[in-house]
């Protein structure tokens, strides 16, 4: 049985993994701001669980969660990035303060919890870190472009990582869910800017109204998810990219089919801004 370290445990995906790994019989080490809040979403306590209150965006609080883990547990097997948060705007009405709060969190809240919990995996030579990521990371909207970026950038983390832990034994996965019927657009886990510029009703307005319009009717089922996430950190080859939800697969076809389009179109343009060869003069 594996040892878990879950960011953002307390509810929603994470508190879902963190169920379903404990009902598979591994050990969770549970965190989120308040471990209250994990309590409350696991009210029998199983053994397996430990719930340590460790925000993401402070470290000290991160490596004291790692440790108290590793007092309980004596090791940790794969490490969840799932803490995070999102944020409704055009790209121009969504404040600096707003964008450095969620940038906070969505990456820099990743990456302080893999300088926490990465010395471990090496060590060991062994682990799995899954990035919770979204299909916005891959193909984002109107609207959503903040929050796309802060997944965007999670991407690209993920994929060097991936390169660089290869080496170690260590696998890393990043998941890109579509919609999942979880609180995430609420305003528990959506925060809203709002709508300051009038051009850009248009652009941005019909999405924002389409997210309020689906809280709670959103098509993924959360339960699915985590028996899938778990599900690919016991197999041996697991992907470097999981898209969750068919909503996902759509966009992620949809989007790769443009590049190519583009690709094709502009090639000629691309491949003419090389520097001649002047022998061939």
């Amino acid at each position: 049985m594996n040892v878990w370290f879950v960011t953002g445990a307390s509810r929603g995906l994470g508190a879902e993994i963190t169920r379903e790994a404990l009902d598979r019989g591994h050990s969770v080490v549970a965190t989120a701001r308040d471990a209250s809040a994990v309590l409350r979403a696991h009210p029998d306590e199983p053994a397996g669980l430990l719930a340590v209150s460790a925000d993401v965006t402070d470290p000290g609080r991160l490596a004291a969660a790692v440790r108290a883990g590793l007092d309980r547990f004596g090791r940790i097997d794969v490490v969840v990035n799932n803490a995070g948060y999102g944020v409704v705007g055009a790209v121009e009405e969504v404040s600096d303060e707003a964008a450095r709060a969620l940038f906070d969190v969505n990456v820099f809240g990743a990456l302080n919890t893999l300088r926490a919990t990465l010395p471990v995996l090496r060590e060991r030579r062994s682990g799995h870190v899954v990035n919770i990521g979204s299909v916005g990371g891959f193909a984002t909207a109107p609207g959503v472009g903040l929050y796309g970026a802060s997944k965007f950038a999670l991407e690209g983390i993920s994929e060097a990582l991936h390169g660089e832990l290869a080496p170690l034994g260590v696998r890393v996965t990043i998941v890109e869910p579509g919609g999942f019927r979880t609180d995430f657009l609420n305003e528990s886990s959506m925060r809203t800017e709002p709508a300051s510029i009038a051009d850009y009703v248009a652009g941005a307005g019909p999405v924002r109204e389409a997210l309020a319009r689906h809280d709670g009717r959103q098509p993924g089922d959360p339960a699915k998810a985590a028996r899938a996430i778990v599900d690919l950190t016991e197999v041996a080859e697991p992907p470097l990219r999981l898209q969750l939800g068919a909503d996902a697969v759509e966009r992620v076809q949809a989007k790769l089919g443009l590049v190519q389009r583009e690709l094709d179109e502009w090639r000629h343009v691309a491949l003419s801004t090389g520097i001649a060869d002047s022998r061939s003069t």
